[in-house]
């Protein structure tokens, strides 16, 4: 199996930001005592440092996926249809006409993809090999494919990383340079849920490369870290969670952890495309950015987000079908900042 991999908590160390920010809170003689957040001088210090420019996020010269990229699910346990709809929802919202839903939207946020990332890699690819044009290489529509449902659990509610590869095979994908979705119910233990990630991509197939991308949902096993700002934290200040948009914090944050998923799998499906730091470890278009959400973001608040006036749900994009989602930043690698959609 190759795996060029992001294995996220999308980092949601969240918990352990608020932690570093609570030490330097406490270092910080002009540190003045807030209920549930790092003050704004703790905050200041957080920012000072930048990584040396060879050690930002940047294109390593490798693979990308463009163009229609087919997208197959495999639901892997048992979901509702309703817990099925958030996800196909916001798969479909990814590729809708900018006009189908009020700004700012999902395909707004992947547009974004497109704009930061993919443009960039195309460009590359024109200047190193002398051609003109490059047209719409450049662009990534993604393509809901189809769905496969394994409500059974034909390997077990215990699974280790290295199944991951044969249940991505399962889910059928259409063809090369698609990526096939797996998604775990929230009753199946994966090696690594929780204690180090939320999802994770990386890739299988031997010499006929395919992308793949699992995500779990964290309703029983780990609400604090995985569906956080939807759950209490597991550490840190214990500021109320938001509400979740379809009222399902753990399906919500799923959401999360499969934008996440999804745009490293285009942008680094291969572990040579865009990345910061360890190859194996790498941290990529969003989860560079963890935690984000909106304007004024630092470790333990989400940020200036969108609230539904009826439900109280905290947002920050419209969807398909009247949806809204909370999507995480994405890491601007011209500017060095994460990028909002509110």
């Amino acid at each position: 199996m190759a795996s060029a991999a992001s294995s996220s908590f999308r980092r949601r160390g969240h918990a352990l930001l608020s932690l570093l920010a609570l030490a330097l809170c406490m270092s910080s003689a002009r540190c003045s005592v807030a209920a549930g957040a790092a003050s704004p001088a703790s905050r200041r210090l957080m920012e000072l440092y930048r990584p040396p420019a060879g050690d930002m996020l940047r294109y390593h010269d490798g693979a990308v996926l463009s163009g229609d990229i087919p997208v197959s699910v495999l639901w892997y346990g048992h979901f509702t249809p309703a817990q099925k709809a958030v996800v196909t929802d916001f798969l479909l919202s990814l590729s809708a006409a900018p006009s189908s839903s009020p700004a700012p939207s999902v395909a707004q946020w992947w547009g974004s993809i497109n704009r930061l990332y993919l443009s960039k890699a195309a460009a590359a690819a024109v200047g190193k090999n002398g051609a003109r044009g490059g047209g719409g290489a450049g662009n990534a529509r993604v393509v809901l494919a189809g769905q496969v449902s394994d409500e059974a659990c034909s390997l077990g509610k215990s699974l280790k990383m290295s199944q991951l590869p044969a249940l991505a095979a399962a889910a059928r994908p259409a063809k090369a340079g698609g990526i096939a979705l797996v998604l775990t119910a929230q009753d199946v233990a994966v090696e690594g849920f929780c204690m180090s990630r939320c999802g994770h991509h990386g890739s299988y197939g031997g010499g006929s490369r395919a992308a793949y991308a699992w995500v779990g949902n964290p309703a029983d096993q780990c609400p604090g870290q995985c569906a956080w700002p939807f759950h209490q934290p597991a550490y840190g200040p214990q500021a109320p969670p938001l509400v979740p948009p379809s009222g399902d914090a753990g399906m919500d944050g799923a959401v999360i952890s499969v934008a996440s998923m999804v745009a490293g799998a285009v942008t680094n499906p291969f572990g040579d495309g865009f990345y910061q730091g360890d190859r194996a470890a790498p941290l990529e278009a969003a989860t560079a950015c963890a935690g984000v959400y909106g304007r004024g973001a630092y470790p333990g608040y989400a940020g200036q987000l969108l609230v539904d006036a009826a439900t109280g749900a905290s947002y920050n994009a419209h969807g398909a079908r009247g949806r809204k989602y909370l999507l995480p930043a994405l890491y601007d690698p011209g500017t060095g900042e994460c990028a909002t959609l509110v």
